[in-house]
């Protein structure tokens, strides 16, 4: 009998991930009104029809992931950075959700920033706060040297707008202009465990459903025409408010992707990133999963036909409106997560991966490596209103010493030990910044 062939990036089994149940939120207004909303504006039929062609889509989705593993992931050069994507690779990653772009920080010059940023943060330990708490590595670090010379550099600046080109706005109200979005720095150590990242879509939870301009993203998906679903659009994305429940996971920034630009090697099983490699059916599935009841028999859970419209109780398995989308096995059984979510291929110091804001996406429980792996987080942001509003109102926070808004941190960042300020920009870097805003 020939032996089992390994799926590239599968997980080898699955981490002890928080399940999300049925958790019966009647008694809280603000879920069972957004509940209401939208079986008010949509109707049974239309949820019921978009339920059962999505789960139909997905049966064929998840075995194509399943096949090709994290080989349907799009891979592209550091040429990218002076072609532009290809017609093939801007289809793939429309498809899927990400990307790995290669090289954009040569590889001696971000091997170079993690020595710094690691003697900064060592230098500056007693005063940045960080988490877990138990075992800290995620550093609430946001105008430091490094993170400043990364998203500055040219080649950062020229990815970003290509990422911002994937999405269209027929307004004319946005451009692909890249804003800078202040978030924090990864340095993590060999063999340490954490369970706090599962299966999550971040931009977001509740404000999906309870949000009027947050909802209609997705009205081709209640409408019953989850295929129609473009996830492309700007133009009604824009005004969405993700953060219509004030707390920190829920930024006001729209992210076009997020993004992790490596400093240090990176693989599976050593801190790596999974995402699920399919934007379009996977956040349909998500927006239409709490008007559904699974059936009582286990063996009929994948048969779409056999779950009940929800028209009493509210249960939004995964929502917490304070928190980010959680995803499981057991509240999301259609996305077959245990043998779809990916880890990202090898990636090495320089290389960036993006994926789109309603992605789902997790972290590493396991880091068997042995050195530290580490990165800076940043996303791409569109100049929208909304996000020339935040990032005006971002660079006035840390000129004056304050750290993002966003982020609600109290450390006085130019008080620090090695802090430079913002000197040697060019003009697209300050533009960027917000210095012109």
């Amino acid at each position: 009998m020939p032996a089992k062939t390994e799926v590239p990036g599968q997980l080898r089994e699955w981490p002890a991930w928080q399940e999300y149940g049925l958790k019966d939120r009647s008694a809280e207004a603000e879920y069972l009104d957004a509940k209401r909303a939208v079986i008010e504006e949509y109707g049974q039929e239309k949820l019921t029809k978009g339920w059962i062609r999505v789960c139909e889509q997905l049966a064929k989705i998840t075995e194509e992931i399943i096949q090709q593993g994290n080989e349907i992931i799009p891979v592209c050069s550091a040429e990218t950075l002076q072609k532009g994507f290809s017609s093939e690779e801007e289809a793939r990653i429309k498809k899927t959700g990400c990307v790995i772009v290669r090289g954009v920080i040569p590889e001696e010059e971000a091997r170079k920033q993690y020595n710094e940023v690691h003697k900064y943060i060592h230098d500056n330990m007693d005063t940045i706060r960080a988490w877990p708490e138990d075992s800290p590595y995620m550093y609430e670090l946001y105008d430091s040297p490094m993170q400043n010379a990364i998203r500055s550099h040219e080649n950062h600046l020229k990815i970003h707008r290509l990422m911002n080109e994937l999405w269209h706005d027929k307004s004319g109200e946005t451009t692909p202009d890249p804003l800078i979005f202040y978030d924090g720095v990864r340095d993590r150590p060999p063999k340490q465990t954490f369970l706090g990242l599962g299966p999550h879509i971040d931009a977001g939870s509740l404000s999906r459903w309870a949000s009027p301009d947050y909802r209609i993203v997705y009205d081709s998906i209640f409408s019953g025409n989850p295929e129609k679903h473009d996830a492309w659009n700007l133009d009604i994305r824009k005004d969405a408010a993700q953060d219509f429940f004030k707390a920190p996971p829920h930024s006001a920034v729209f992210r076009s992707f997020q993004g992790w630009t490596a400093l240090t090697p990176s693989r599976a099983r050593e801190g790596c990133i999974l995402l699920y490699p399919n934007i379009q059916a996977s956040i349909a599935y998500m927006v239409l999963r709490p008007f559904f009841n699974p059936p009582k028999d286990e063996a009929d859970i994948m048969d779409a036909t056999k779950w009940t419209f929800a028209d009493s109780g509210c249960e939004f398995p995964g929502t917490d409106k304070e928190q980010s989308q959680y995803l499981s096995r057991s509240s999301h059984p259609h996305l077959r997560l245990r043998e779809c979510l990916m880890h990202v291929p090898d990636i090495q110091p320089g290389d960036t991966v993006w994926w789109h804001t309603d992605l789902c996406h997790a972290v590493d429980t396991e880091h068997e490596g042995v050195n530290n792996s580490s990165v800076v987080f940043i996303p791409a942001a569109p100049s929208t209103a909304r996000n020339k509003a935040y990032v005006k109102r971002q660079l006035a926070d840390v000129l004056a010493g304050r750290q993002p808004s966003d982020f609600q941190g109290t450390v006085n960042e130019k008080l620090l030990k090695g802090y430079k300020g913002h000197e040697g920009f060019s003009e697209e870097a300050r533009k960027a910044f917000g210095y012109y805003l």
